[in-house]
């Protein structure tokens, strides 16, 4: 049989593969939105291997239509511990829904990219059916959806606050974050005889209560946050909220979070420390195929995996805690990564796949250049409150150095069947300039080289995000001016290497704290840089970010001071469009808004001689021209 079809390889997803096991009963049943992709770059997939792993039997119901008769709930029978659920590896709300609330055509987690095949609020939906099927068995929620809804929240889409997700969806109790560990913790407790519902003393995890004498006793500290009836009352202190929150969840000695929500009680256990490099190379170690299950075959390829399936994701987490950005959120500020061993053998495990043509789409993580960072001195870390490491100045704790990276791709390299290794993750470029990484040692231009000279895809993508000070402060991002030092760096070693590799640089636009005079100043500034820019984005509210806090109440977090945001669909519209300076049909809205602000100076920068005329204009202005000549003559 070939390797690359025998279904026995993947975990089962039907009946008929779970009785080709010899399994009359399974432990636990995933119910996933995603289809399913047996790779390390896809939740469902880890957790399930992590279950195997743990001698259970497990199947994954990928993508159950939740509009007939329930029979995808049906299919895997009642599961003797607990069912699990997740939306997949993007919230529900998210993959179905753009910045201007559109509904999306696509969706890159499903054969085909076919959007319709998960619902809105895909981990309410799934776990209100089961609990409806099967009330006396335990669910089990997490993933991004299930992490980042975990306290109460604003849902951007409904335009309201929801309490946590625990409340309006039932389950019985929630993983957040990376859930291998708790997992693990919660599985083991369940095969010694504790029930889910008596075990709650598990970090990272997350459960009601019905009253307060309810709350098991704890050997850490806990926080009380504002209730959720007090949060839909009083915005301010829904926002004085998430500050608690977010110092909690990037905290290496956290105390416990806990809510009141209507009559019952959220309580939110601290997060487990950041995983060794031993924990993280066991998930990543485990028996995937890399390849989605063979039922898919004829259904067409799912873009995700498309994008991915060559690549090798070498850390987690992100200490740059970006205000938008929900990474931190989710997988912690602190870095793990994995050995070289690991990543090396993941790379030689690609380099056997079916139609791989010696070509690593990327060798990276949530920022491709964290790998191996951490602090100097652990127990500062230990102490440390701040959200990110590098805003707003790199913290001369951080271990900066780029040498660890620079070994590996070497090594990439040096393996006879990889032609190229790209990196394709985001660059925090901040960290590769002197003049912003103080802390940095000679490995910065050592590791740009190789990057520009070896692992550069045609062209490098970086995220400046805006150019006003005031909204990367609010963005917790560098000054603009370090962007420009960078591209300097960047120009000089295309050029020693007679490289033509553009820089393609992304912003965001409607971001809290930004005007449209700021947007102005971006598009005259990345005009003169010689930018068109192409890579766009609107801010969307997400869950659990600053960003989002600020768009909901008006507030700043962490200073409670108040804060503009383009809310209004002609706001966002005006500052959008002046991405799009070098099209003829903003040319004049853009002139009229610049005169209005009073920024005539504007008006020239942006508008101004490098502005290609039209070819009426060009016979208006010649015409213009001789007219002038003739009055000239007659008036001699």
């Amino acid at each position: 049989m070939d390797p690359n079809t025998d279904e026995s390889r993947w975990l089962p997803i039907t009946w008929k593969q779970v009785q080709a096991r010899g399994w009359e009963e399974l432990d636990v049943v995933i119910i996933s939105g995603d289809a399913y992709v047996d790779h390390p770059a896809f939740g469902s997939a880890v957790i399930g291997r992590i279950i195997e792993s743990e001698g259970l039997k497990v199947a994954i119901v990928p993508q159950p239509n939740w509009q007939d008769d329930l029979r995808d709930f049906k299919k895997m029978g009642k599961p003797r511990l607990f069912f699990g659920v997740t939306s997949g590896c993007m919230d529900s709300m998210v993959n179905h829904y753009t910045a201007s609330r559109r509904r999306r055509s696509t969706d890159a987690y499903t054969p085909g990219g076919i959007s319709g095949h998960r619902p809105d609020y895909a981990v309410s939906v799934y776990t209100k059916i089961l609990k409806q099927l099967y009330p006396d068995v335990p669910v089990l929620i997490g993933g991004i959806e299930a992490s980042l809804r975990r306290v109460t929240h604003y849902d951007y889409w409904s335009n309201k606050l929801f309490p946590s997700i625990l409340e309006y969806s039932k389950a019985d109790m929630l993983v957040y974050g990376m859930g291998e560990m708790p997992l693990r913790t919660i599985i083991r407790r369940m095969l010694a005889g504790e029930r889910m519902e008596d075990i709650k003393d598990v970090m990272q995890t997350g459960y009601l209560v019905k009253k307060e004498t309810d709350i098991p006793e704890y050997n850490r500290d806990s926080t009380y946050l504002a209730s959720h009836e007090t949060c839909l009352r009083n915005k301010k202190l829904f926002a004085a909220n998430f500050k608690h929150i977010e110092k909690e969840s990037n905290k290496v000695q956290a105390v416990r979070l806990i809510q009141k929500v209507k009559s019952k009680f959220l309580v939110i256990n601290p997060p487990y420390p950041p995983m060794t490099e031993s924990e993280i190379d066991t998930s990543f170690d485990l028996p995937y195929t890399r390849m989605p299950h063979p039922k898919y075959a004829k259904r067409g390829p799912i873009p995700a995996y498309e994008m991915i399936r060559f690549s090798v994701n070498m850390h987690r987490g992100c200490f740059g805690g970006c205000s938008f950005c929900t990474i931190s959120a989710h997988q912690g500020k602190f870095i793990a990564s994995r050995s070289e061993k690991s990543i090396l053998k993941e790379v030689e495990q690609i380099t056997k796949m079916p139609d791989f043509k010696g070509y690593i789409s990327d060798l990276g993580g949530p920022s491709a250049n964290m790998y191996k960072m951490k602090g100097k001195i652990q127990s500062i870390c230990d102490r440390c409150v701040s959200p990110s490491c590098i805003h707003p100045v790199v913290c001369s704790n951080l271990d900066t150095s780029h040498k660890p990276m620079t070994e590996i791709y070497k090594k990439v390299d040096a393996n006879p069947k990889v032609k190229k290794a790209f990196v394709s993750s985001g660059i925090r470029y901040d960290l590769l300039v002197e003049d912003y990484n103080k802390n940095h040692d000679d490995s910065l231009d050592e590791y740009m080289e190789q990057v520009v000279c070896r692992h550069v895809s045609g062209r490098l993508k970086v995220a400046p995000e805006h150019t006003s000070d005031d909204t990367l402060r609010i963005m917790r991002k560098p000054s603009f001016k370090h962007f420009r030092s960078f591209k300097k760096k960047y120009d000089h070693f295309n050029k020693k290497h007679n490289l033509n590799q553009p820089l393609i640089p992304y912003f965001i636009s409607s971001h809290p704290g930004c005007k449209e005079e700021d947007m102005a100043n971006l598009a005259a500034d990345t005009k003169e840089l010689g930018f068109r820019l192409e890579q766009v984005q609107d801010f969307t509210p997400t869950p659990m970010t600053v960003a989002t806090i600020i768009y909901y109440t008006g507030f700043h977090p962490y200073s409670l001071d108040p804060v503009y945001t383009a809310k209004r669909k002609h706001e966002k519209k005006n500052q959008h469009q002046f991405f799009f300076w070098y099209k003829r049909e903003n040319r004049r809205q853009i002139k009229e808004k610049l005169l209005k602000l009073g920024r005539e100076d504007l008006v020239e920068r942006i508008l101004g001689e490098h502005q290609k005329k039209t070819k009426q204009e060009f016979i208006r202005s010649k015409a213009k021209k001789k007219r002038k000549r003739h009055k000239s003559k007659k008036g001699l």
